[in-house]
């Protein structure tokens, strides 16, 4: 697959995760209107009312934490306890139309809610691609707008398109990875990163630093080609349900950890490859919705909303989506939420 410069659904599908923030919980947007940032969402990838501006397509599910003793070693979260955790899950394909092929070389998200004790929740959005498709709120948007139907046309400008990545070539970076990756077989057979990065504290208040991954435990899966074709633009959600009554969905949370030097405040910048690891845990996935509604019609999975334990690192990004997921919230609801 040739570079997605020109494609602009394509890098918009893998442009936003899965996420929405509580309309509590907005953080400010440097130099960004958050309505703006909605509306050329949708100038760009289509309005589509009741549905999620971003993971349109999707469906929620129920799942089961255990934190891991190496976990509890590096965070007081009272996630890692050691006790099963209930998980309110989303899986679901990137971009905004809820019609989105299945079969495409594009963003899978898999955002979660742990439900911990004392009314404490933690919210995070993770995307099958290592990086994000830009480093700061003001290139996003930028981004967003150099994908832009023209008035007169109707149809995005290559060559405004082509300046604009010229100009920030890492808006390039995500897009690249879909390309170079097969389509997945299965929403449970394939990595979840959050690119952002974080520090985890422990109850001396110590902290380290390190950005995650979820990693099937059956390991990842992807389609030929010809078998992608074969399974049409609609199967991803019946084989998440088939596969889980099976009892075949699990994922280990795996966090890279960060040495001096290492750059965690950027979500095009994955750490290097040699840095170690450590298994904070393994989630189960326990069941899938039967239809478009479930338990996290209404979450708004917000990676700000972090438990004791956790705090963020200082990526411009991560602060930044909040406000505009709050905007697409509350469009979301006074269209009457479908997804």
């Amino acid at each position: 697959m040739t570079s997605c410069i020109f494609k602009p659904g394509l890098w918009l599908a893998g442009a936003i995760t899965a996420l929405a923030a509580p309309v509590g919980a907005q953080t400010p947007m440097a130099g960004v209107d958050p309505n703006r940032m909605v509306d050329t969402f949708e100038r760009v990838g289509g309005k589509f009312d009741g549905f999620r501006r971003s993971g349109a397509k999707g469906v929620c599910a129920t799942a089961e934490f255990v934190g891991s003793a190496d976990a509890r070693a590096l965070s007081m979260a009272s996630a890692f306890s050691g006790k099963p955790v209930p998980v309110v899950a989303r899986f679901s394909v990137g971009g905004g139309n809820p019609k989105a092929p299945d079969n495409a070389r594009s963003q899978r998200n898999m955002a979660l809610q742990f439900n911990l004790p004392d009314g404490e929740t933690w919210q995070m959005g993770n995307i099958s691609a290592p990086v994000f498709g830009a480093t700061t709120p003001e290139q996003f948007l930028g981004r967003l707008e150099s994908l832009a139907p023209e008035p007169e046309t109707k149809k995005p400008n290559p060559e405004r398109i082509k300046a604009f990545a010229d100009a920030n070539p890492e808006v390039l970076l995500q897009g690249r990875h879909f390309a170079s990756q097969p389509v997945p077989a299965s929403f449970g057979a394939v990595n979840y990163w959050g690119v952002h990065g974080f520090a985890f504290v422990d109850t001396a208040g110590r902290k380290q630093f390190g950005k995650w991954v979820f990693e099937p435990v059956a390991g990842t899966q992807g389609l030929s080609d010809e078998e992608a074709k074969a399974k049409g633009s609609d199967f991803l959600i019946d084989e998440l349900r088939q596969r889980v009554a099976a009892g075949g969905v699990a994922f280990d949370f795996q966090l890279q950890l960060a040495e001096p030097g290492d750059r965690i405040d950027s979500a095009v910048t994955p750490l290097p490859e040699a840095r170690k690891k450590v298994t904070l845990g393994r989630l189960t996935v326990k069941a899938v919705a039967p239809d478009a509604g479930g338990p996290c019609l209404s979450i708004t999975y917000n990676p700000m909303v972090l438990p004791k334990g956790v705090e963020p690192s200082a990526d411009p990004m991560l602060a930044a989506r909040a406000a505009p997921y709050a905007v697409s919230l509350g469009r979301r609801l006074s269209e009457g939420a479908k997804q």
